[in-house]
Protein backbone atom coordinates (compact mmCIF):
# COMPACT_ATOMS: atom_id res chain seq x y z
CA UNK A 1 0.00 0.00 0.00
CA UNK A 2 2.72 2.43 1.00
CA UNK A 3 4.57 1.82 -2.25
CA UNK A 4 1.55 3.04 -4.24
CA UNK A 5 1.36 6.38 -2.43
CA UNK A 6 2.86 9.16 -4.54
CA UNK A 7 5.38 11.50 -2.97
CA UNK A 8 4.73 15.27 -3.11
CA UNK A 9 7.46 15.58 -5.76
CA UNK A 10 5.91 12.85 -7.92
CA UNK A 11 2.45 14.37 -7.52
CA UNK A 12 3.73 17.79 -8.57
CA UNK A 13 5.55 16.29 -11.55
CA UNK A 14 2.36 14.54 -12.62
CA UNK A 15 0.35 17.74 -12.37
CA UNK A 16 2.96 19.63 -14.37
CA UNK A 17 2.90 16.99 -17.10
CA UNK A 18 -0.89 17.11 -17.29
CA UNK A 19 -0.76 20.89 -17.59
CA UNK A 20 1.79 20.59 -20.41
CA UNK A 21 -0.35 18.01 -22.23
CA UNK A 22 -3.48 20.17 -21.93
CA UNK A 23 -1.60 23.21 -23.23
CA UNK A 24 -0.21 21.29 -26.21
CA UNK A 25 -3.64 19.84 -26.98
CA UNK A 26 -5.26 23.28 -26.93
CA UNK A 27 -2.51 24.70 -29.12
CA UNK A 28 -3.01 21.93 -31.66
CA UNK A 29 -6.79 22.51 -31.72
CA UNK A 30 -6.33 26.24 -32.30
CA UNK A 31 -3.86 25.71 -35.16
CA UNK A 32 -6.01 23.03 -36.81
CA UNK A 33 -9.14 25.20 -36.51
CA UNK A 34 -7.35 28.19 -38.04
CA UNK A 35 -6.09 26.04 -40.90
CA UNK A 36 -9.44 24.40 -41.67
CA UNK A 37 -11.21 27.79 -41.58
CA UNK A 38 -8.53 29.24 -43.87
CA UNK A 39 -7.37 31.68 -41.20
CA UNK A 40 -3.80 30.43 -41.05
CA UNK A 41 -1.15 33.19 -41.17
CA UNK A 42 1.14 33.11 -44.19
CA UNK A 43 4.88 32.60 -44.07
CA UNK A 44 7.00 30.74 -41.54
CA UNK A 45 4.65 31.05 -38.54
CA UNK A 46 1.64 29.57 -40.33
CA UNK A 47 3.48 26.89 -42.27
CA UNK A 48 5.63 25.66 -39.40
CA UNK A 49 2.67 25.69 -36.98
CA UNK A 50 0.44 23.40 -39.06
CA UNK A 51 3.40 21.23 -40.12
CA UNK A 52 4.40 20.58 -36.50
CA UNK A 53 0.84 19.70 -35.45
CA UNK A 54 0.01 17.46 -38.41
CA UNK A 55 3.47 15.87 -38.29
CA UNK A 56 3.14 15.02 -34.61
CA UNK A 57 -0.35 13.53 -35.00
CA UNK A 58 0.50 11.41 -38.03
CA UNK A 59 3.79 10.34 -36.48
CA UNK A 60 1.98 9.02 -33.41
CA UNK A 61 -0.62 7.28 -35.61
CA UNK A 62 2.09 5.61 -37.69
CA UNK A 63 4.07 4.50 -34.66
CA UNK A 64 0.94 3.01 -33.05
CA UNK A 65 -0.49 1.29 -36.14
CA UNK A 66 0.33 -2.44 -36.41
CA UNK A 67 2.22 -3.63 -39.52
CA UNK A 68 3.07 -0.04 -40.47
CA UNK A 69 5.12 0.43 -37.30
CA UNK A 70 6.70 -3.01 -37.63
CA UNK A 71 7.52 -3.28 -41.31
CA UNK A 72 7.05 0.04 -43.13
CA UNK A 73 8.92 2.69 -41.18
CA UNK A 74 6.15 3.64 -38.75
CA UNK A 75 5.64 7.35 -38.28
CA UNK A 76 7.77 8.49 -41.22
CA UNK A 77 5.62 6.62 -43.74
CA UNK A 78 2.38 7.82 -42.15
CA UNK A 79 3.53 11.45 -42.09
CA UNK A 80 4.72 11.59 -45.72
CA UNK A 81 1.84 9.81 -47.42
CA UNK A 82 -0.80 10.85 -44.90
CA UNK A 83 0.03 14.54 -45.26
CA UNK A 84 0.17 14.21 -49.04
CA UNK A 85 -3.36 12.80 -49.00
CA UNK A 86 -4.72 15.31 -46.48
CA UNK A 87 -3.42 18.38 -48.27
CA UNK A 88 -4.11 17.25 -51.84
CA UNK A 89 -7.64 15.88 -51.40
CA UNK A 90 -9.47 19.03 -50.23
CA UNK A 91 -9.31 18.17 -46.52
CA UNK A 92 -7.30 21.36 -46.05
CA UNK A 93 -7.72 24.71 -47.88
CA UNK A 94 -5.61 25.16 -50.97
CA UNK A 95 -4.11 28.29 -49.42
CA UNK A 96 -2.68 26.24 -46.55
CA UNK A 97 -1.18 23.77 -48.99
CA UNK A 98 0.40 26.62 -50.94
CA UNK A 99 1.77 28.18 -47.74
CA UNK A 100 3.52 24.94 -46.83
CA UNK A 101 4.82 24.39 -50.36
CA UNK A 102 6.24 27.90 -50.55
CA UNK A 103 7.85 27.59 -47.14
CA UNK A 104 9.49 24.24 -47.90
CA UNK A 105 10.65 25.10 -51.42
CA UNK A 106 11.00 28.85 -51.66
CA UNK A 107 11.54 29.45 -47.95
CA UNK A 108 14.56 27.16 -47.78
CA UNK A 109 13.32 25.03 -44.88
CA UNK A 110 14.67 21.85 -46.47
CA UNK A 111 18.09 23.42 -47.04
CA UNK A 112 18.14 24.67 -43.44
CA UNK A 113 17.28 21.20 -42.14
CA UNK A 114 19.88 19.39 -44.27
CA UNK A 115 22.58 21.95 -43.44
CA UNK A 116 21.92 21.41 -39.73
CA UNK A 117 22.05 17.63 -40.07
CA UNK A 118 25.12 17.48 -42.28
CA UNK A 119 27.16 19.95 -40.25
CA UNK A 120 26.27 18.53 -36.85
CA UNK A 121 26.55 14.88 -37.76
CA UNK A 122 29.92 15.27 -39.51
CA UNK A 123 31.44 17.43 -36.77
CA UNK A 124 30.06 15.02 -34.16
CA UNK A 125 31.73 12.00 -35.76
CA UNK A 126 35.00 10.47 -34.67
CA UNK A 127 37.75 11.82 -36.92
CA UNK A 128 39.28 8.40 -37.60
CA UNK A 129 35.88 6.94 -38.51
CA UNK A 130 35.36 9.67 -41.10
CA UNK A 131 38.77 9.04 -42.66
CA UNK A 132 38.18 5.30 -42.90
CA UNK A 133 34.70 5.63 -44.38
CA UNK A 134 35.55 8.21 -47.06
CA UNK A 135 38.06 5.98 -48.87
CA UNK A 136 35.74 2.97 -49.03
CA UNK A 137 32.35 4.58 -49.60
CA UNK A 138 32.46 5.49 -53.31
CA UNK A 139 33.20 1.90 -54.47
CA UNK A 140 30.17 0.74 -52.49
CA UNK A 141 27.98 3.28 -54.31
CA UNK A 142 29.28 2.02 -57.67
CA UNK A 143 28.49 -1.57 -56.70
CA UNK A 144 24.94 -0.55 -55.89
CA UNK A 145 24.55 1.24 -59.24
CA UNK A 146 25.88 -1.77 -61.15
CA UNK A 147 23.52 -4.19 -59.42
CA UNK A 148 20.56 -1.81 -59.79
CA UNK A 149 21.18 -1.56 -63.55
CA UNK A 150 21.61 -5.31 -63.87
CA UNK A 151 18.46 -6.18 -61.91
CA UNK A 152 16.35 -3.58 -63.76
CA UNK A 153 17.65 -4.64 -67.16
CA UNK A 154 17.04 -8.33 -66.58
CA UNK A 155 13.55 -7.84 -65.16
CA UNK A 156 12.67 -5.37 -67.93
CA UNK A 157 13.88 -7.74 -70.62
CA UNK A 158 11.92 -10.63 -69.09
CA UNK A 159 8.72 -8.55 -68.96
CA UNK A 160 9.03 -7.19 -72.48
CA UNK A 161 10.10 -3.65 -71.59
CA UNK A 162 13.60 -4.06 -73.03
CA UNK A 163 16.98 -4.34 -71.27
CA UNK A 164 18.37 -0.98 -72.44
CA UNK A 165 15.10 0.98 -72.12
CA UNK A 166 14.61 -0.29 -68.56
CA UNK A 167 18.05 0.96 -67.60
CA UNK A 168 18.01 4.31 -69.40
CA UNK A 169 14.37 5.34 -68.81
CA UNK A 170 13.81 3.91 -65.33
CA UNK A 171 16.91 2.71 -63.46
CA UNK A 172 19.16 5.62 -64.47
CA UNK A 173 16.82 8.40 -63.30
CA UNK A 174 16.00 6.48 -60.10
CA UNK A 175 19.70 6.30 -59.23
CA UNK A 176 20.38 9.81 -60.53
CA UNK A 177 20.03 12.08 -57.50
CA UNK A 178 16.39 13.19 -57.43
CA UNK A 179 14.44 15.63 -59.59
CA UNK A 180 16.30 18.95 -59.87
CA UNK A 181 19.79 17.49 -59.80
CA UNK A 182 18.88 14.23 -61.54
CA UNK A 183 15.86 13.80 -63.79
CA UNK A 184 15.74 17.36 -65.18
CA UNK A 185 19.37 17.52 -66.37
CA UNK A 186 19.15 13.87 -67.45
CA UNK A 187 16.19 14.68 -69.72
CA UNK A 188 18.17 17.57 -71.20
CA UNK A 189 21.19 15.31 -71.83
CA UNK A 190 19.15 12.52 -73.43
CA UNK A 191 16.86 14.73 -75.52
CA UNK A 192 19.75 16.84 -76.77
CA UNK A 193 21.83 13.88 -77.88
CA UNK A 194 19.13 11.43 -79.03
CA UNK A 195 16.39 13.74 -80.34
CA UNK A 196 13.79 12.09 -78.09
CA UNK A 197 10.83 14.21 -76.95
CA UNK A 198 11.61 15.79 -73.55
CA UNK A 199 7.96 15.47 -72.46
CA UNK A 200 8.00 11.75 -73.23
CA UNK A 201 11.19 11.28 -71.27
CA UNK A 202 9.85 13.24 -68.33
CA UNK A 203 6.57 11.29 -68.33
CA UNK A 204 8.61 8.08 -68.00
CA UNK A 205 11.16 9.30 -65.47
CA UNK A 206 9.10 11.32 -63.00
CA UNK A 207 6.75 8.46 -61.98
CA UNK A 208 9.80 6.19 -61.73
CA UNK A 209 11.37 8.66 -59.31
CA UNK A 210 8.20 8.90 -57.25
CA UNK A 211 7.63 5.15 -57.06
CA UNK A 212 11.32 4.47 -56.47
CA UNK A 213 11.30 7.00 -53.65
CA UNK A 214 8.24 5.36 -52.07
CA UNK A 215 9.76 1.88 -52.40
CA UNK A 216 13.02 3.15 -50.90
CA UNK A 217 11.22 4.57 -47.86
CA UNK A 218 9.37 1.30 -47.31
CA UNK A 219 12.57 -0.70 -47.75
CA UNK A 220 14.31 1.55 -45.21
CA UNK A 221 11.70 0.59 -42.63
CA UNK A 222 12.07 -3.08 -43.54
CA UNK A 223 15.86 -2.91 -43.23
CA UNK A 224 15.50 -1.47 -39.75
CA UNK A 225 13.30 -4.47 -38.90
CA UNK A 226 15.86 -6.86 -40.42
CA UNK A 227 18.54 -5.30 -38.25
CA UNK A 228 16.51 -6.07 -35.14
CA UNK A 229 16.04 -9.70 -36.20
CA UNK A 230 19.68 -10.15 -37.30
CA UNK A 231 21.82 -7.85 -35.11
CA UNK A 232 25.05 -8.98 -36.77
CA UNK A 233 24.04 -7.13 -39.96
CA UNK A 234 23.68 -3.68 -38.41
CA UNK A 235 25.65 -1.15 -36.41
CA UNK A 236 22.44 0.56 -35.23
CA UNK A 237 23.37 3.78 -37.02
CA UNK A 238 27.15 3.32 -37.30
CA UNK A 239 28.46 2.70 -40.82
CA UNK A 240 31.83 1.12 -39.97
CA UNK A 241 31.89 -2.12 -38.00
CA UNK A 242 33.45 -1.91 -34.55
CA UNK A 243 33.26 1.90 -34.18
CA UNK A 244 30.07 2.26 -32.13
CA UNK A 245 31.56 2.81 -28.68
CA UNK A 246 34.04 5.49 -29.80
CA UNK A 247 31.37 7.56 -31.54
CA UNK A 248 28.95 7.19 -28.64
CA UNK A 249 31.51 8.47 -26.15
CA UNK A 250 32.22 11.53 -28.30
CA UNK A 251 28.53 12.31 -28.73
CA UNK A 252 27.79 12.02 -25.00
CA UNK A 253 30.47 14.61 -24.23
CA UNK A 254 28.31 17.38 -25.76
CA UNK A 255 25.87 19.04 -23.31
CA UNK A 256 22.91 20.85 -24.82
CA UNK A 257 22.62 24.45 -23.55
CA UNK A 258 20.89 27.52 -25.00
CA UNK A 259 24.24 29.10 -25.87
CA UNK A 260 25.45 25.95 -27.61
CA UNK A 261 22.27 25.66 -29.65
CA UNK A 262 22.64 29.22 -30.91
CA UNK A 263 26.29 28.72 -31.80
CA UNK A 264 25.53 25.39 -33.46
CA UNK A 265 22.79 26.94 -35.60
CA UNK A 266 25.16 29.70 -36.72
CA UNK A 267 27.85 27.16 -37.65
CA UNK A 268 25.37 25.13 -39.72
CA UNK A 269 24.12 28.22 -41.55
CA UNK A 270 27.71 29.35 -42.20
CA UNK A 271 28.63 25.98 -43.68
CA UNK A 272 25.65 26.20 -46.02
CA UNK A 273 26.74 29.69 -47.11
CA UNK A 274 30.25 28.38 -47.79
CA UNK A 275 28.86 25.59 -49.98
CA UNK A 276 26.71 28.09 -51.88
CA UNK A 277 29.63 30.46 -52.48
CA UNK A 278 31.92 27.65 -53.61
CA UNK A 279 29.28 26.37 -56.05
CA UNK A 280 29.47 29.70 -57.88
CA UNK A 281 33.08 29.00 -58.85
CA UNK A 282 33.15 25.18 -58.81
CA UNK A 283 30.76 23.19 -61.01
CA UNK A 284 29.33 21.06 -58.20
CA UNK A 285 26.13 21.10 -56.17
CA UNK A 286 26.28 23.34 -53.10
CA UNK A 287 25.34 20.42 -50.82
CA UNK A 288 28.25 18.35 -52.10
CA UNK A 289 30.67 21.23 -51.60
CA UNK A 290 29.29 21.85 -48.13
CA UNK A 291 29.86 18.20 -47.20
CA UNK A 292 33.42 18.29 -48.53
CA UNK A 293 34.20 21.49 -46.65
CA UNK A 294 32.70 20.28 -43.36
CA UNK A 295 34.61 16.99 -43.74
CA UNK A 296 37.81 18.96 -44.39
CA UNK A 297 37.22 21.01 -41.24
CA UNK A 298 36.64 17.85 -39.21
CA UNK A 299 39.58 15.87 -40.58
CA UNK A 300 42.08 18.73 -40.19
CA UNK A 301 40.87 19.54 -36.66
CA UNK A 302 40.96 23.32 -37.22
CA UNK A 303 37.67 23.88 -35.37
CA UNK A 304 37.78 23.84 -31.55
CA UNK A 305 36.10 20.83 -29.98
CA UNK A 306 33.59 23.03 -28.13
CA UNK A 307 32.29 24.41 -31.44
CA UNK A 308 32.02 20.91 -32.90
CA UNK A 309 29.95 19.93 -29.87
CA UNK A 310 27.75 22.98 -30.36
CA UNK A 311 27.04 21.99 -33.98
CA UNK A 312 26.26 18.44 -32.86
CA UNK A 313 23.93 19.70 -30.11
CA UNK A 314 22.03 21.80 -32.69
CA UNK A 315 21.80 18.77 -35.00
CA UNK A 316 20.19 16.72 -32.21
CA UNK A 317 17.75 19.54 -31.40
CA UNK A 318 16.66 19.82 -35.05
CA UNK A 319 16.27 16.06 -35.49
CA UNK A 320 14.30 15.61 -32.28
CA UNK A 321 11.93 18.56 -32.81
CA UNK A 322 11.59 19.29 -36.52
CA UNK A 323 11.79 15.93 -38.33
CA UNK A 324 7.99 15.23 -38.36
CA UNK A 325 7.34 18.80 -39.54
CA UNK A 326 9.79 18.42 -42.41
CA UNK A 327 8.25 15.09 -43.40
CA UNK A 328 4.91 16.90 -43.73
CA UNK A 329 6.64 19.35 -46.06
CA UNK A 330 7.99 16.47 -48.13
CA UNK A 331 4.54 14.91 -48.33
CA UNK A 332 2.86 18.16 -49.36
CA UNK A 333 5.49 19.70 -51.64
CA UNK A 334 7.19 16.70 -53.18
CA UNK A 335 4.87 13.66 -53.03
CA UNK A 336 2.09 13.34 -55.64
CA UNK A 337 0.01 10.27 -54.78
CA UNK A 338 -2.08 10.56 -57.94
CA UNK A 339 1.02 10.44 -60.11
CA UNK A 340 2.27 7.39 -58.27
CA UNK A 341 -1.08 5.59 -58.54
CA UNK A 342 -1.57 6.42 -62.25
CA UNK A 343 1.81 4.96 -63.18
CA UNK A 344 1.55 1.91 -60.98
CA UNK A 345 1.26 -0.85 -63.56
CA UNK A 346 2.64 -4.22 -62.58
CA UNK A 347 5.50 -4.18 -65.12
CA UNK A 348 6.47 -0.63 -64.24
CA UNK A 349 6.42 -1.36 -60.52
CA UNK A 350 8.45 -4.57 -60.84
CA UNK A 351 11.21 -2.82 -62.80
CA UNK A 352 11.36 0.04 -60.30
CA UNK A 353 11.33 -2.35 -57.34
CA UNK A 354 14.07 -4.48 -58.90
CA UNK A 355 16.18 -1.33 -59.30
CA UNK A 356 15.87 -0.52 -55.59
CA UNK A 357 16.48 -4.16 -54.66
CA UNK A 358 19.61 -4.24 -56.80
CA UNK A 359 20.91 -1.12 -55.05
CA UNK A 360 20.35 -2.78 -51.67
CA UNK A 361 22.01 -6.05 -52.66
CA UNK A 362 25.05 -4.49 -54.33
CA UNK A 363 25.81 -2.04 -51.55
CA UNK A 364 25.06 -4.52 -48.79
CA UNK A 365 27.44 -7.16 -50.17
CA UNK A 366 30.34 -4.89 -51.10
CA UNK A 367 29.77 -2.80 -47.99
CA UNK A 368 30.30 -5.91 -45.88
CA UNK A 369 33.50 -6.73 -47.76
CA UNK A 370 34.74 -3.14 -47.28
CA UNK A 371 34.25 -3.26 -43.51
CA UNK A 372 30.85 -1.54 -43.31
CA UNK A 373 27.73 -2.78 -41.58
CA UNK A 374 25.59 -4.17 -44.46
CA UNK A 375 22.31 -2.55 -43.42
CA UNK A 376 23.85 0.90 -42.94
CA UNK A 377 25.69 0.53 -46.27
CA UNK A 378 22.47 -0.49 -48.03
CA UNK A 379 20.55 2.43 -46.53
CA UNK A 380 23.11 5.15 -47.31
CA UNK A 381 24.92 4.00 -50.46
CA UNK A 382 21.90 2.10 -51.82
CA UNK A 383 18.55 3.59 -50.82
CA UNK A 384 19.86 7.16 -50.67
CA UNK A 385 20.94 6.78 -54.29
CA UNK A 386 17.53 5.35 -55.24
CA UNK A 387 15.39 7.99 -53.53
CA UNK A 388 14.55 11.55 -54.59
CA UNK A 389 17.61 13.45 -53.45
CA UNK A 390 17.66 15.50 -50.26
CA UNK A 391 13.97 15.04 -49.45
CA UNK A 392 14.27 11.30 -49.98
CA UNK A 393 17.36 11.17 -47.77
CA UNK A 394 15.45 12.64 -44.85
CA UNK A 395 12.51 10.28 -45.38
CA UNK A 396 14.67 7.17 -45.77
CA UNK A 397 16.80 7.93 -42.72
CA UNK A 398 13.71 8.77 -40.68
CA UNK A 399 12.02 5.50 -41.70
CA UNK A 400 15.14 3.51 -40.80
CA UNK A 401 15.66 5.56 -37.59
CA UNK A 402 19.24 6.44 -38.59
CA UNK A 403 19.31 10.21 -39.03
CA UNK A 404 22.95 10.32 -37.91
CA UNK A 405 23.90 8.86 -41.31
CA UNK A 406 22.91 12.07 -43.15
CA UNK A 407 26.49 12.95 -44.27
CA UNK A 408 26.83 9.66 -46.14
CA UNK A 409 23.29 9.98 -47.49
CA UNK A 410 24.15 13.38 -48.92
CA UNK A 411 27.35 12.02 -50.48
CA UNK A 412 25.18 9.46 -52.26
CA UNK A 413 22.59 11.98 -53.42
CA UNK A 414 24.95 14.76 -54.49
CA UNK A 415 28.28 13.29 -55.50
CA UNK A 416 26.74 9.98 -56.57
CA UNK A 417 24.01 11.82 -58.45
CA UNK A 418 26.54 13.95 -60.30
CA UNK A 419 28.40 10.79 -61.28
CA UNK A 420 25.18 9.37 -62.76
CA UNK A 421 24.85 12.36 -65.10
CA UNK A 422 28.43 11.80 -66.28
CA UNK A 423 27.69 8.10 -66.73
CA UNK A 424 24.53 8.87 -68.73
CA UNK A 425 26.48 11.14 -71.07
CA UNK A 426 29.11 8.45 -71.57
CA UNK A 427 26.55 5.69 -72.27
CA UNK A 428 24.67 7.81 -74.81
CA UNK A 429 27.88 8.72 -76.62
CA UNK A 430 28.92 5.06 -76.76
CA UNK A 431 25.55 3.70 -77.92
Amino acid sequence: MLSNVMSPQENEAGQNQRAINITLFCSALIILFASIENLLPSGLIGALGIMVVVGYILNVVGDKTPIINQFFGGGAIAVIFGSSYLFHSNWMPAETTQTITTFVKGGGFLSFFIASLVTGSVLGMDRDVLKKAALKYIPVILAGVACAFLFAGLVGAALGHGFFDSIMLLALPIMGGGMGAGAVPLVEIMSGRTGMDPEFLMSKMVPALAIGNAVSIVCAGLLDKVGKVFPSLTGNGQLIRGEKEEVKQEEEAAPMTIDMLGIGALIAITMFFIGTVLSSVIAMHSYALMILFVAFVKITGVMPRQLEQAAHAWYKFVVDNLTPALLVGIGVAYTDLNQIIDSLTLVYFLIVASTVLGAIVGTGILGRLMGFNPIEAAITAGLCMANMGGTGDVAVLAASKRMELMPFAQISSRIGGAFMLILATFIIQML
